[in-house]
């Protein structure tokens, strides 16, 4: 009998009675070709306004930083706006009305110098175009970036209202910038000032701190003598001088005091020898700081004490009673242009680190000079014009210029040293490379000058009434950073307050045409600080905002505009219009007003919930957008900031596209698909700088693969489910409610994760639980009863689980793989209007939280290593060729541990035919791992015959109906 069941065994095809998984998923993703399929689709059924209709749901807003229109996308955009969606997705998925306006920043340098670029290429002068015609070129120059970077954020996956973005340039942004504007014009803020601001003379215009970038560059470093013409006798005897140290020597003539640091020790020294090619004197004597003497006086090879020697300490009460000259003093020809005292002034500024303890002091041309200058009263110079050449009646300089149009070094620092040996003022000098202040649009040198400017003074009372954190901006500013934003990281905080501590006055005006103009007159002839310098006319201020709504900042510029904005408010012969423009830092800084506060899908109550960019915009728009609201609405205009690092090659250089090392977003999403590059955001800790590159995207594509692979099982069991097949959890064997506790831990750690923007945190812990507990454990355990069960309760309760765990995976995984997510929901559900990102995250009933049956299965995992790991060592001998052949005992120490597998299959769970399970001391020779302690195994073959159609090694196999087969199979035949 049993040769005769062996033989009709052999001629049965079991495989047709298996449950084997089936579905049409692919396990090649095939992304970068279908990825455009799934955009379309979602255009096509209205996702983002579709989820707008979902009512009852509390607001959440990000509102967008708003990136320039003048170029294609970078790795940083893609990172930027991919963490943005996230955010949007997930917040949406957790119960939220979570809205997302897409916004770009139109005006400014950016793109006027592009527009610049493209006439010098044709030999045409921007100055010899109508202003209007220039703004139309800047506009539609914009309009057409837009359009490319639209597409190519859209290309990522980015959600959003795409289709009606805000754009600073349109006119209602344009009429609100102004609008904005005017508040500071009428609540007293705003003022006309002369002050040093960084000046870019390639572009000629005043440049914010979040537009330079520091490059090295090569300078001479000058030592100069200022000969001490006052105070005590034993210093102004004709012999004295203070030696005072610059690297900008075209600062030299400009120079209004000295000052020194009151806590440095000074010393007064005489030469008493000099080597040849020395432009030391004997008998000279120089007053220099202690620390640095020996430094100082080796530059000048006067090193040794045969070349100078120490007469005396010099206090700080002596520095403050001297005067020095001018160094270019008595010059001939210079027609008193330097006949003037020079005043040594205390300055915690100064220090003894480098140089010679002493700091030339140029009002006009830095900012502790300028503190210094406006302390002691000292005069302003304006010897640089706005191209950073010398003044034309300057004697000796005149024509000279710090900075060539091309960018490169002028002769205004080589004429003065020049002027400087000529007259004997130089003691010493060195070529130095320095990191100095570089435009980042022209790469050129910046410098620091004295230009007539407007401010927003953030330390004078605001006059409007929003007074609860504060009177003054920066009062407002710093409060509202501690009582009323939340950091991520919290780093973030420390940044902008220590900046807005210590920050001057907000220069708003530029000195360029593309942008939203300062609207407001001032009375000819008057004082700056005159109380009617400024016209502030409520009915004017109106007129120019109806007219900006209707026609855009280009009616500021047409014919006859001052004389149809003053109206009969005053006779507009009494004005001056004035043509500078803001700051294109406040025009995003305004969006808050025209885009949250405006438009009806912004924010409930016109502030963000959320801002999210890189860590330069702690001095950009995260700055800005805090100084500009705190001066209108009387605080920030956001709840959360979320800042996120830089990205580098894989070797964490900075990518350049002089080194080859750069990576465009859109060649990663030609080789392998947006959610690829969404996945490598997910899996990256964004709060630092993040490394990306070939190899580092093979990694990324291998954690995605495994991925799919289990998305792809799941749905390939879950093939005809149905709710006839549904099992209550309270029914389930231990195995499944294993999982479905494992489900509720895990849905906690995603709501938390997402709440706190902690992407690779959910990433890592869904994709750990995907890979680790479900396919290395639970699918590999569960694969015999999905495979060869009939309708048993535990085929039953799996397919229940893995409907289950589809519902939630697929949506805690949508906000990082919009495409993926979407490809499998729609495997099962393939309606015409269906998508994963119209659900939202499952409800997980608590009741599956089961923390004694979530111990139990931590030790029965346990004890599964160690009985896998010994059968795989007898697989490798060839022993046997699969675990299923094997029926090994496990020897197991601890009695609650043993009780625990003899109350499961533990056979099953180990995959084996069979097991035993002893408390017996285990023989010498069995299996046991170093770090499990009181586990061992004794391999052994399991007893009876293979099953044809589970595999498994049974006594009872060929003692049934259908021939050579168990009786779990025979029965699963029926």
């Amino acid at each position: 009998m049993c040769a005769d069941t062996t033989e009709t065994a052999e001629k049965l095809d079991y495989k047709a009675t298996l449950n084997l998984p089936k579905t049409d998923f692919p396990m090649r993703a095939g992304l970068p070709k279908r990825e455009p399929d799934w955009l379309a689709r979602w255009e096509e059924i209205g996702i983002y306004d579709r989820l707008r209709e979902k009512e009852g749901r509390p607001s959440f807003t990000l509102h967008d930083g708003p990136p320039y229109a003048n170029g294609h996308l970078h790795i940083g955009h893609a990172l930027n706006k991919t963490l943005k969606d996230m955010v949007v997705r997930s917040q949406q998925m957790m119960g939220f009305d979570a809205r997302y306006i897409p916004g770009w920043d139109c005006h400014g340098l950016p793109i006027e110098w592009k527009i610049e670029e493209q006439y010098r290429a044709k030999g045409r002068d921007k100055d010899d175009v109508d202003v209007v015609d220039f703004r139309q070129e800047c506009r539609k120059f914009a309009e057409g970036w837009v359009d490319i970077q639209r597409d190519e954020f859209k290309r990522l996956g980015v959600t959003g209202k795409w289709e009606k973005p805000y754009l600073t340039m349109d006119f209602h942004a344009e009429r609100v910038i102004a609008e904005e504007f005017q508040k500071f014009l009428m609540n007293g803020t705003l003022y006309q000032g002369s002050k040093p601001v960084m000046w870019s003379p390639v572009e000629k215009t005043a440049l914010a701190e979040a537009e330079v970038e520091y490059h090295d560059r090569q300078t001479d470093a000058i030592w100069v003598r200022f000969p001490v013409v006052g105070g005590d006798a034993v210093f102004s005897n004709g012999k004295t001088c203070v030696l005072i140290w610059t690297t900008t020597p075209w600062t030299i003539p400009q120079n209004r005091a000295i000052c020194f640091g009151p806590g440095i020790a000074y010393g007064l020294y005489e030469v008493i020898g000099r080597p040849e090619e020395c432009w030391a004197r004997i008998g000279e004597r120089l007053i220099v700081a202690d620390a640095l003497a020996e430094q100082i006086f080796d530059q000048a090879r006067l090193g040794g004490d045969d070349m100078v020697r120490r007469l005396a300490d010099v206090s700080a009460e002596d520095l403050q009673g001297l005067t020095c000259a001018h160094p270019l003093r008595g010059c001939e020809g210079a027609a008193g242009e330097w006949d003037f005292d020079v005043p040594l002034l205390p300055g915690d500024h100064v220090t003894d680190d480098a140089g010679t303890g002493f700091v030339h002091t140029a009002p006009s041309h830095g900012d502790d000079d300028y503190a210094i200058g406006v302390k002691h009263r000292l005069p302003m110079t304006y010897n640089i014009l706005d191209d950073s050449s010398f003044r034309a009646d300057l004697p000796f300089f005149a024509g000279e210029q710090v900075i060539r149009p091309n960018g490169k070094p002028g002769g205004a620092s080589r004429a003065v040293i020049e002027k400087l040996k000529e007259n004997g003022s130089l003691i010493a000098m060195k070529r130095l490379t320095i990191s100095d202040t570089h435009s980042w649009r022209s790469k050129a040198p910046v410098i620091r000058l004295n230009r007539p400017q407007w401010f927003a003074a953030i330390d004078r009372a605001v006059g409007d009434g929003h007074d609860t954190y504060g009177t003054t901006i920066r009062e407002r500013a710093l409060r509202s950073i501690d009582a009323l934003v939340t950091w991520t990281p919290q780093s973030g905080r420390n940044r902008l307050h220590s900046m807005i501590e210590a920050r001057p006055d907000w220069v708003l005006s530029r000195q360029r045409a593309w942008g939203v103009p300062l609207t407001c007159f001032v009375r000819k002839g008057a004082k700056v600080d005159d109380p009617d310098y400024l016209l502030r006319d409520a009915d004017v201020n109106a007129r120019i905002l109806e007219a900006f709504e209707a026609e855009g900042a280009d009616a500021w510029y047409k014919d006859g505009a001052k004389a149809r904005f003053i109206g009969d408010a005053a006779n507009p012969d009494d004005y001056e219009q004035v043509m500078d423009i803001l700051d294109v830092w406040f025009d995003s800084g305004s969006t808050h007003a025209f885009t949250l506060r405006d438009r009806e899908d912004g924010s409930d109550d016109g502030l963000a919930d959320l801002y999210l960019e890189g860590t330069d915009q702690h001095r950009g728009w995260f700055h800005s957008s805090m100084l500009q609201a705190c001066g209108t609405i009387g605080r920030a205009p956001y709840r959360a900031v979320l800042t996120h690092g830089f990205t580098l090659d894989e070797k964490g250089m900075k990518m350049s596209k002089s080194l080859g090392n750069t990576i465009v977003p859109e060649k990663v999403v030609q080789q392998y698909g947006a959610d690829i590059l969404r996945l490598w955001v997910a899996q990256t800790d964004y709060t630092l700088d993040q490394r990306i590159g070939p190899e580092i995207l093979k990694g990324v594509s291998d954690s995605y693969r495994r991925l799919r692979n289990t998305m792809r099982y799941m749905l390939g069991s879950l093939n005809d489910f149905s709710a006839a097949d549904r099992v209550d959890a309270s029914e389930m064997p231990e195995l499944e409610r294993w999982v479905l506790h494992r489900l509720a831990e895990l849905d906690k750690t995603v709501r938390e994760g997402y709440a706190k923007y902690d992407f690779q945190g959910v990433f890592q812990a869904v994709f750990t639980f995907a890979t680790v507990d479900l396919s290395a454990f639970y699918f590999d355990i569960r694969k015999d009863a999905l495979y060869c069960d009939g309708n048993t309760l535990e085929r039953r309760s799996a397919r229940t689980v893995l409907d289950l765990l589809f519902h939630r995976l697929t949506t805690w995984l949508a906000p990082v793989l919009v495409f993926t997510m979407e490809e499998v929901w729609l495997e099962r559900f393939p309606d015409a209007g269906s998508s994963i990102h119209l659900q939202d995250f499952p409800e997980t009933p608590s009741e599956w939280l089961d923390a004694d049956l979530a111990a139990k299965w931590s030790g029965v995992r346990v004890a599964r290593r160690v009985v896998t790991a010994a059968l795989e060592i007898e697989r490798t001998n060839k022993v046997i060729g699969a675990s299923l052949e094997a029926g090994p005992v496990v020897y197991v120490a601890d009695a609650d541990l043993r009780e625990a597998l003899e109350s499961l299959p533990f056979e099953d769970i180990c995959i084996t035919s069979q097991i035993t399970v002893s408390g017996d001391a285990a023989p010498d020779g069995a299996f046991v791992l170093p770090e499990i302690t009181g586990v061992a195994v004794s391999f052994a073959k399991a007893e009876g015959e293979k099953c044809a159609r589970c595999w498994k090694v049974l006594p009872d196999v060929g003692q049934h109906g259908h021939a050579g087969v168990c009786g779990r199979c025979d029965s699963a035949i029926g």
